[in-house]
């Protein structure tokens, strides 16, 4: 059965323990994360509407862009264990705090909106610190090839997660408990993430890197000088931007037009409960099997192409064809694409930093391009909203989806020019590495 595993996965002898204990982490985060999305989004449009989620949003966002100054001074100087282990406790902590508000009862669709605040802080910044960890672990050769299946295993958290956000209002009231109780699961799941970190993971030996003390315009300085100066990394960051943009109205957008044929809170937290699984399981067999092996096969420089062209080919079919059904179809391809292909393409892009700037260019990358190009989404989006609203126009929806397009093509464009670029950026001296004195696996015991 071992030899089975290893072979329809990929993995080589000696890897299986890391790979499922990665694996679990990434799976925790995921379930608890599900839990806390799905709850928010359904609560809060029945009671605060939904061209109020362009405020959370834009407000969620600019909260990950102060905070990542501070994220970014941390990542490359706190051992990476401990850091996972303290953010798994933190927000075990965030949880009973959510809980108690509910308690002294703070305004409901405040406290929805505070969740769903925390539900985008555990979809950035747990993921983003748990692959810097994993390319400290991994050399590059290893990341193409086992990144896929570890990430496959999120998408097991999001089943479990998206489970239990399903039967969760039924069962709880059956049970005579207050709905906002489904929280505690989250603090018991950052509890075992906890546990597993440190036993699973102590002991990881991660390569010495030089650490420099550094203030935050410093360390800022490092992740854009770093894509500045490599021609590949800065198209990908003009991708980047784009394509969050993208993603912010084109979800929007879903949500509008899901909020009006799903009335209730009730109602809508099954629909997007389904809504997720189906686009779950899609997205589980594509990474665990397809993946890898797609990546391989196009030649990963060409692979950050594909996401662009999804997402231009979902905003043309939702402006010629309006209406539910596109709109599920259109975000379920966008979210498939997105966290399968693009998502492995980014982090086995991202193995090629060196590890002494990899933590402040992952932060720049996957924390502050995208809070930018978020805000920027949800500017533009409300904007039209408003000046629809007051021409008493019911059209305007095709203003921001034309917006998606232009913002598409911009992506397009600056993938191309990342392949164009991709093969002298291998040489540029801002990539260059020590070589490893031993196995990455060498010390470790499960």
């Amino acid at each position: 059965m071992t030899a089975l595993i290893n072979r329809v996965f990929r993995l080589r002898p000696g890897e299986m323990g890391l790979v499922l204990t990665l694996g679990f982490l990434l799976l925790a985060n995921s379930m608890a994360r599900q839990i806390s999305g799905i709850v928010a989004i359904s609560n809060f449009l029945d009671t605060g509407g939904v061209n109020a989620f362009l405020l959370v949003l834009g407000v969620d966002y600019t909260l990950i862009l102060l905070m990542g100054g501070l994220q970014s001074l941390i990542v490359d100087r706190v051992d990476r264990v401990r850091l996972m282990s303290g953010m798994s406790f933190v927000f075990a902590l965030v949880f009973v705090v959510l809980r108690l508000l509910f308690t002294f009862r703070v305004p409901v669709s405040l406290n929805y909106a505070i969740l769903y605040v925390v539900a985008e802080q555990q979809f950035i910044f747990f993921p983003l610190f748990f692959w810097v960890l994993a390319n400290d672990i991994f050399d590059y050769t290893q990341a193409k090839r086992l990144f896929p299946v570890i990430a496959a295993w999120s998408f097991v958290g999001k089943l479990l997660g998206i489970g239990i956000s399903y039967i969760s209002p039924s069962l709880f009231a059956n049970l005579a408990i207050p709905p906002e109780d489904v929280l505690m699961i989250n603090v018991l799941i950052y509890l075992l993430a906890y546990v597993a970190i440190i036993f699973g993971l102590r002991k990881v030996k991660l390569r010495e890197t030089v650490q420099k003390t550094e203030t935050v315009r410093e360390t800022l300085s490092e992740g854009w000088g770093f894509v500045k100066e490599v021609p590949a990394f800065r198209f990908l960051t003009i991708a980047i931007l784009a394509l969050a943009i993208c993603d912010t109205i084109i979800e929007f957008r879903f949500l509008v037009v899901t909020d009006t044929a799903f009335q209730g809170a009730e109602a809508y937290q099954r629909f997007y409960s389904l809504y997720r699984l189906i686009a779950t399981l899609i997205a589980f067999a594509v990474q665990s099997f397809l993946t890898s092996r797609l990546i391989d096969k196009i030649n990963l420089k060409n692979s950050f192409v594909i996401l662009p062209l999804v997402i231009l080919a979902g905003a043309g079919t939702m402006i010629a064809f309006p209406g539910l059904i596109t709109a599920v179809v259109a975000m379920i391809v966008l979210k498939l694409t997105r966290e399968t292909v693009d998502e492995s393409s980014k982090k086995s892009f991202q193995a090629l930093v060196p590890e002494e700037r990899r933590g402040r260019v992952s932060v720049f990358m996957d924390s502050y391009l995208p809070a930018i190009g978020t805000i920027f989404g949800c500017l533009v989006a409300g904007a039209i909203v408003v000046t629809g609203i007051r021409l008493h126009s019911t059209n305007y929806f095709y203003g921001y989806l034309g917006f998606v397009v232009l913002s598409a093509i911009v992506a397009v464009w600056a993938v191309l020019m990342l392949r164009k670029n991709y093969d002298s950026s291998l040489l540029n001296w801002r990539l260059k590495r020590r070589q490893r004195a031993s196995s990455v696996l060498d010390g470790i015991e499960f």
